[in-house]
């Protein structure tokens, strides 16, 4: 295997949140870090408590629902559970970008330490797919104007297996935008157990290019919605540290590389392209994960950009 095909793996494996992003920028993800790092623009990061509507578009059984519903749950920094947890992945996010943001006193922050955490405000289901089972991105915001997102809030767009959406498999395993004025945001994300997990689910699908190694047993036993679980992760950890395009990236404003993307295929210590990285294995099902969550879930989640050492700390 040529290193090219190998790193051409990586590219396939990242979850883009911009649709402009261009195949070569993706594939420079993998080589030494260039001399711009991901740093602070003197922008905007959504901080206190931050309240996510969910829509569920297209058909979910409740088990489903369960998987992400439980993961927001565990998002919340005093979440109950065992380490490494959800909480405390999340509580890398505030450590990491939010509270150096408030030291630099923007956002009104008056600078030290700050606690910010997601709240599940709300869900809303149409299952019967009021606007057709192909979705244009320009559709996106109406739908995520659905949920009512409060200021400071974030709209989240789920679609089922059956539902296509612009760009999703071909570009980008989710996307987001938001709205500096109403000072909202969304993020969409879909199942893509049959259209394209060996994109957007892989570690837990083989890859379609490069080493075709064992796929990993999902955590909750669905591919799709663990893989989902991982790229709302991602665009969740973009949107907050970086909702306006002024806040923490890299590269161009356009089309920038965020606290996760900066990590892409990064799951576990020692990883490396085609290979997630060194995770626990739960003995009673196999299933990997690195993140423990609520009601006694377990979760992969994508390592996080440390913009100090210009590493991507992960919690295993």
């Amino acid at each position: 295997m040529s290193h090219a095909a190998i790193v051409l793996v990586s590219v396939l494996l990242l979850c883009s949140a911009h649709p402009s992003a261009g195949a070569r920028r993706l594939m420079e993800l993998y080589k030494p870090p260039p001399s711009e790092q991901l740093t602070y623009h003197n922008g905007t990061v959504l901080r206190g408590d931050i309240p996510v509507s969910v829509v569920w578009y297209g058909r979910f059984t409740p088990a489903q629902k369960a998987v992400v519903s439980d993961f927001l749950l565990s998002l919340t920094v005093a979440s109950p559970a065992p380490t490494p947890s959800v909480s405390q992945w999340w509580n890398t996010i505030n450590q990491l970008y939010l509270s150096k943001a408030a030291a630099q006193g923007k956002n009104g922050g008056g600078g030290g330490k700050i606690t910010t955490q997601v709240r599940l405000a709300g869900q809303l289901t149409d299952d019967q797919c009021s606007l057709g089972k192909s979705l244009k991105l320009s559709q996106l915001p109406a739908l995520a104007a659905r949920a009512k997102p409060k200021k400071g809030g974030i709209a989240l767009v789920l679609t089922a297996q059956d539902v296509s959406v612009e760009g999703f498999c071909m570009r980008r395993c989710g996307t987001r935008a938001s709205t500096a004025k109403a000072r909202t945001a969304y993020v969409s994300v879909g199942d893509s157990a049959t259209q394209c997990p060996g994109q957007c689910a892989w570690p837990f699908h083989q890859p379609v290019y490069g080493p075709q190694t064992p796929a990993l047993v999902p955590p909750s036993g669905d591919v799709g919605m663990d893989g989902m679980v991982m790229n709302i992760a991602s665009m969740v950890a973009g949107v907050v540290t970086n909702p306006f395009g002024d806040g923490f990236y890299q590269g161009p404003k356009e089309a920038p590389l965020e606290a996760a993307t900066a990590c892409p295929g990064v799951y576990g210590s020692g990883a490396y392209p085609g290979y997630a990285g060194n995770l626990a294995v739960d003995p009673a099902t196999g299933a990997s994960y690195n993140a423990n969550g609520a009601h006694g879930r377990k979760y992969l989640l994508p390592a996080l950009f440390d913009p100090a050492t210009s590493t991507c700390s992960t919690l295993v």
